[in-house]
């Protein structure tokens, strides 16, 4: 990264406090008797109204833009949308200016001549300047060929006390030339376009750009990266994202010394589903919760499905909390800290335990929408213990289980670095608390198809079956992950572009409230994509006589898309598949030819298995349901 130079640029006589045009009369002033107004509100006061960003105490200002010159075909518009999606997803006010979009409307009278390109990028400047004027990062994406005009549109900026970052997409003639995606140096060789930038004008390289990246050399979350560095290092972004989700895990020189703090301390012994909790708070799947929920902390995931008290609300619609006994209670009360237990072992401390009433006909009111005792996650909170006790918690070494799956329990950090070997530009994850068929797959090749027609070129897919408590009835973890595997065996996904993983959460069947956990989880793990299909995390309604679905099946994707404190995630809508019974596959619904359609459902699936019979050709993969026919036979058996 380099700094620039402040060269004197000529100026139109009577504008002297201006930058100006050499090549023509564009930016003389003609309209007379006209005053500058000065708004009421300053940048100051505008950023107060703005979010602090992270690590600040404060909001403040931030408004700046970033410049993108370079060739056609050079990566700019990819690049700056890339950076666009990046600040956006982090909550940071970001607006994309293409060269080809401006042309269309605001300079849709300018041509490609010398003059017109320099009258293009005077007002794209000014442009820009407005929208970092209102605190928003500016990023524009012009060829820019003039390197006299680059200045104009920084010294625009300079003169108003705004930043401006020079960024040089420095791609190679042949490159572009050989990329040639709008098909457009053809033409010009062909001598179909007049004045074509490297063709037949010129283009004047930057000689002290703020930023230079390599689009060849480098993939585009790399350069991403290079300019978010440069852009932190001229404090246009703070300097302490918290980029790698927060693990409670003890580190391992200090792990000894804390089991040994353990075995002096007051211990409570948990269940294995609160285990199943420390392993997902341990692992970071719920920043910014450094334990189990204290009352304040519940209440607000109650009553508000948020977090409060960060730089915004993060979302946690689900309450993760502890319950004990009566006799825990009395026994631990007033420590200072207490050392959680499962079959005897010490499995995490507690710091500053905080104890208070388990009001259990409430939470589950507002968690479940119903108090019914025969739902299988009520039934769990009814059998637990009167109070609740919240605090601090420190995890002693990484949960695991012996049952030949820890191999597939990734860390939203382990995953995150998975991704990053594979070179993935965007993550969409899928959630699953069941086999996959041939409609599932259908879905996940679509959002693929999606992403890629919308630029990205490398979207890698999480399949993440949740692997703590479900209900009984369900098909256990381990068939579920011999299933997918052979899924992906079959070639029904591709492997390459592929993540199989644990999701270390229990299922409490909370329909719309659980979708947001369930899809907020995987924001950690670096998912920026989420499929959500029909009645996530639903279940049939426990009381027989009323019948039917306990949650409407569509409200889960619904609230999804509105959900507060998920700014990160955009959510990919369910396409509702069946088997067409035409062309013997899975497809997507299409009501005009309804009758063709078969819809398979959970309960007829189960009972081809059982009774040994086979799906219809193309419904799931082969060795897929030789997998799932052999665990129901053993079931039935």
């Amino acid at each position: 990264m380099t700094g620039n130079s402040a060269d004197t640029m000529k100026e139109v006589a009577g504008e002297s406090s201006k930058p100006v045009s050499s090549r023509s009369g564009w930016n003389v002033q003609k309209a007379t008797n006209v005053f500058r107004q000065e708004s009421h509100v300053t940048r100051d006061s505008r950023g107060r109204l703005a979010k602090a960003w992270p690590g600040e105490a404060k909001a403040g200002f931030h408004g700046c833009t970033v410049w993108f010159t370079g060739l056609s075909g050079a990566g700019k518009t990819t690049l700056s949308f890339a950076l666009e999606e990046h600040l956006v997803s982090r909550g940071i006010a970001a607006y994309g200016l293409d060269g080809d979009n401006v042309r269309t409307g605001l300079n849709k009278n300018l041509g490609f001549t010398p003059e017109d390109r320099e009258e293009n990028i005077r007002r794209v400047a000014e442009v820009a300047k407005l929208f970092a004027d209102s605190g928003t990062v500016s990023l524009c994406a012009f060829v820019s060929p003039y390197r006299k005009d680059r200045e104009l549109a920084r010294r625009l900026h300079q003169e108003a006390g705004l930043p401006f970052l020079e960024v040089f997409v420095d791609t190679s003639l042949e490159e572009c030339e050989h990329r040639d995606t709008k098909g457009l140096y053809k033409k010009a060789r062909a001598g179909q376009i007049k004045g074509f930038t490297g063709i037949d004008q010129p283009y004047e390289r930057p000689e002290l750009a703020d930023v230079v990246v390599d689009t060849v050399s480098h993939s585009v979350p790399e350069c991403v990266a290079h300019i978010v560095a440069a852009m932190k290092a001229k404090e246009l972004l703070p300097k302490h994202e918290e980029e790698a989700p927060a693990s409670l895990e003890v580190r391992e020189e200090l792990l000894e010394a804390a089991r040994e703090e353990a075995e002096g301390l007051v211990s409570i012994e948990i269940g294995e589903v609160d285990l199943q909790w420390v392993q997902v708070l341990g692992e970071g799947w719920a920043p910014p919760l450094r334990g189990f929920m204290r009352e304040k902390e519940l209440l607000q995931s109650q009553h508000f499905n948020c977090l409060l008290g960060q730089a915004e609300p993060t979302n946690q619609s689900v309450p993760i909390v502890l319950a004990v006994s009566e006799a825990d209670k009395a026994r631990a009360e007033g420590s200072r800290a207490l050392v959680l237990r499962f079959q005897g072992v010490a499995r995490a401390v507690l710091r500053a335990p905080e104890f208070y009433p388990h009001r259990k006909e409430e939470r589950c009111a507002r968690q479940f929408g119903t108090t019914n005792p025969e739902h299988p996650a009520i039934r769990l909170v009814l059998a637990s213990g009167p109070w609740l006790v919240g605090g601090e918690l420190e995890v002693l070494g990484r949960v695991t289980w012996g049952d030949g799956l820890d191999a597939y329990r990734l860390t939203p950090c382990q995953l995150k670095g998975r991704f990053k070997e594979l070179g993935a530009d965007a993550v969409f994850a899928f959630q699953l608390r069941n086999p996959i068929h041939n409609g599932h797959a259908l879905l996940m090749a679509d959002c693929r198809r999606q992403l890629e027609e919308r630029g990205y070129k490398r979207p890698v897919l999480l399949l993440h079956p949740l692997g703590g408590w479900t209900k009984d009835d369900d098909v256990p973890l381990a068939v579920r992950m011999a299933q997918h595997r052979a899924v992906m065996e079959e070639g029904v996904l591709e492997e390459r572009d592929t993540v199989l993983a644990i999701f270390p959460s229990p299922m409490m069947y909370a329909g719309p409230t659980e979708v947001q956990w369930h899809a907020r989880a995987r924001v950690a793990a670096g998912a920026n994509f989420y499929i959500v299909g029909r009645d996530p995390a639903g279940l049939p309604h426990p009381d027989r006589e009323v019948g039917g679905d306990l949650y409407e099946p569509t409200h889960g994707g619904k609230v999804l898309a509105m959900a507060p404190g998920l700014p990160q995630l955009e959510i990919i809508p369910f396409r509702v598949a069946a088997y067409d019974t035409k062309a013997r596959c899975m497809a997507f619904f299409d009501p005009t030819r309804k009758e063709e359609f078969d819809f398979i459902s959970g309960t007829r699936m189960r009972g081809l298995a059982r009774s040994g019979a086979t799906p219809p050709e193309g419904f799931m993969a082969p060795k897929a349901w030789e997998v799932l026919a052999a665990h129901y036979k053993g079931v039935q058996s």
